[in-house]
């Protein structure tokens, strides 16, 4: 049975090409939003939190600072609307899910980053 949903999967969902990401890094996500009959693009720019599940079911948390109330939104990676995704900053954490970066403030919030060649 599993193997019959793996196949649908992959056979079925369109895939996009995303740059590699993980727990730790800066990224810029746009996504189409639809209000009425009028369509338009929006970004949320946020630390990567965690990402989860496997195949057409991945998800991915980002975690940014409005003002001073943090806020997260959950994007799943075949999401129709998802259309690009900019890769900011990597950073360098040792963790997974970094769910303690959420009471973390000040100075201490910062994530090491590593340097791109």
């Amino acid at each position: 049975m599993d193997s019959l949903v793996k196949f649908v999967q992959d056979e079925f969902v369109a895939r996009k090409d995303f740059p590699e990401f993980s727990a730790g890094d800066t990224i810029t996500v746009y996504y189409e939003i639809k209000e009425g009959n009028k369509t338009r693009t929006q970004f949320f720019k946020g630390v990567v939190i965690q990402r989860r599940g496997s195949g057409s079911s991945e998800t991915f948390t980002i975690r940014k600072m409005s003002g001073t109330i943090g806020v997260e939104r959950i994007f799943p990676v075949n999401l129709p609307a998802l259309q690009k995704i900019e890769i900011n900053k990597k950073g360098k954490v040792r963790r997974a899910r970094i769910f303690y970066f959420r009471d973390l403030t000040g100075k201490k919030a910062r994530i090491k980053e590593v340097i791109r060649k």
